[in-house]
């Protein structure tokens, strides 16, 4: 893909802070709408910049100090957008967190962020609401609507504050939660910028064109691409707290959508509603797929649904996270994430670090401005994943075809990706194991039809551990402990777990196993 944008010039036109979008499209327009929400209804420029204003002074008020992580346990609503671009005019952190989690994995990124309050946004998840009054979050008034603010943190201690927003953190985003070492990418004001800019120009979004705002602003794909790049545009984000397919049917008749980003596993849901339907009118113009693998039979039914072209793309939250999309102009049809975005450059690179001939596998690295700033309270694994020359290492494998498009052929990690959300199976087997039925278990990854992947978990059970109902047992016992994407499809109980000589669990043949497994039912 051609360069079609001068990144010097439109870094250096960035605001310092992710507000400014938001300031400037109030000055050029501000009856423009800028989000419509199921209970704030319409909200246009001029409103939602005075809403930041308020919610910034507000957070001074609470005791919140240029530095201080401010957290927010929310699903998607209008009072959220307005605390993420506050707490960045206030100079504070925005740590988002789904609402989703459970008690456990709230209270650990809490603890890791060392947050100074918690907010919740209770007025419109039932979730967000039952955290808080676990916390004894008090009411108390927003913007649009109420929310519960948590008592203040008084051993926070406040982050150094960078006037460059290409230094200054804006948003604290975790990739795990309760392994007991959670890790927090910093993302900063800039880098969020360039990848809401570029691929809000990339996806030619102008004013008068109406984004589906459904993907969690707690992932860094809803926050920075789908958020900020509709509203770096000047656009309107149709909001949703969380997806349904009846959802989305919905906003597709009703609020006549022109843009459409999600995941895989959204667009094999809405086919699955759609039944046997060969078309479904709408306004789109374009669709794109991210998150998670698209395999080319679920891309070829949304596109005959649809209408239009879905697009595709890589990123990882640690670069903020678009590395590479399909050109808008050119479709493909094959499996292939794209090419850089502009700015982006790649390599390829064996083991030792060295550039593989071209066309041949290898470790993708990738240089952006768009790079994480490292991760939180943990510089061993930032010297791990950024190396010397500005590259991360991103731990997937890729190839590049002479053209420049990237392919994703494999993964150096053992990541599992669920409806567009990471899930780490350390992660969960801790929880596991943690059982006391449990000798040891161990997780994978099994791929789906419609791109999105199984968690399957086998467990060893106690010798003095009943077999019987023990899946079911512990089902209930997961359930408890994490969000329902990082619960387990499948808990297999084996007499014992393949391994090695050395007592190391040979999962290569767990995945074999896991292949041949009948289908799983669909979970949260």
């Amino acid at each position: 893909m051609a360069d079609p944008l001068d990144i010097p010039a439109l870094l250096a036109a960035l605001p310092s802070r992710l507000a400014g979008i938001v300031q400037a499209h109030a000055a050029a327009t501000p009856g423009a709408p800028a989000l419509r929400d199921p209970h704030a209804g319409s909200v246009d420029y001029a409103s939602l910049w005075q809403a930041v204003q308020d919610c910034a002074a507000q957070l001074r008020a609470l005791g919140v100090r240029p530095g201080d992580r401010v957290m927010v346990v929310g699903e998607n609503c209008a009072n959220l957008v307005a605390l993420l671009f506050a707490a960045g005019l206030a100079d504070a952190w925005i740590v988002n967190v789904n609402a989703r989690l459970s008690g456990p994995e709230v209270d650990a990124l809490r603890s890791h962020s060392g947050a100074r309050i918690v907010l919740y946004t209770a007025n419109v998840s039932p979730q967000a609401q039952a955290h808080g009054e676990r916390h004894g979050a008090p009411a108390m008034a927003g913007p649009f609507g109420p929310w519960l603010a948590g008592a203040l943190n008084d051993d926070c201690v406040p982050e150094p504050v960078h006037a460059d927003g290409a230094a200054q953190p804006a948003a604290l985003v975790y990739t795990t939660g309760t392994t007991g070492q959670p890790k927090g990418v910093m993302l900063s004001h800039r880098g969020l910028l360039y990848v809401a800019a570029v691929s809000s120009r990339l996806r030619g979004l102008v004013p008068h064109d109406r984004a589906y705002g459904a993907l969690p602003t707690s992932h860094v794909y809803g926050l920075a691409s789908v958020m900020l790049g509709t509203l770096y545009a000047g656009a309107c984000l149709v909001l949703a707290p969380r997806f349904t397919a009846e959802g989305l049917l919905q906003a597709l008749r009703e609020e006549r959508l022109t843009i459409l980003q999600g995941v895989p596993a959204m667009f094999a849901r809405l086919l699955e509603l759609a039944g046997d339907a060969p078309s479904l009118p709408n306004d789109l113009r374009f669709a794109y797929a991210g998150g998670s693998p698209l395999t080319p039979s679920l891309k070829a039914a949304a596109e005959r649904l649809l209408g239009v072209a879905l697009h595709n793309g890589y990123g990882m939250t640690e670069s903020g996270p678009t590395i590479s999309q399909t050109d808008l102009a050119a479709p493909r049809a094959d499996t292939s994430v794209g090419y850089p975005i502009p700015g982006v450059a790649l390599r390829i690179v064996d083991g030792a670090g060295t550039d593989v001939a071209p066309g041949q596998p290898g470790v993708l690295w990738v240089r952006s401005p768009g790079l994480m700033l490292g991760y939180y309270r943990d510089p061993a694994q930032t010297a791990a994943a950024l190396r010397p020359g500005g590259w991360l290492d991103t731990g997937d494998m890729g190839r590049q075809d002479a053209d420049g498009a990237l392919f994703i052929v494999g993964r150096t990690k053992e990541l599992i990706i669920r409806s567009g959300f990471n899930v780490y199976p350390l992660e969960v087997e801790t929880v596991l194991n943690a059982h006391p039925a449990v000798a040891q278990s161990a997780v994978v990854g099994r791929a789906c039809a419609d791109g999105n992947e199984e968690v399957i978990a086998y467990v060893e059970p106690d010798a003095r551990a009943a077999r019987a109902g023990l899946a079911a047992l512990l089902a209930a016992h997961a359930a408890a402990a994490l969000a329902p994407y990082k619960r387990p499809g499948r808990i297999v109980v084996l007499e014992a777990l393949p391994a090695a000589a050395t007592g190391k669990i040979l999962k290569g043949r767990l995945q074999e196993m896991a292949a041949r497994l009948g289908p799983v039912p669909a979970g949260d």
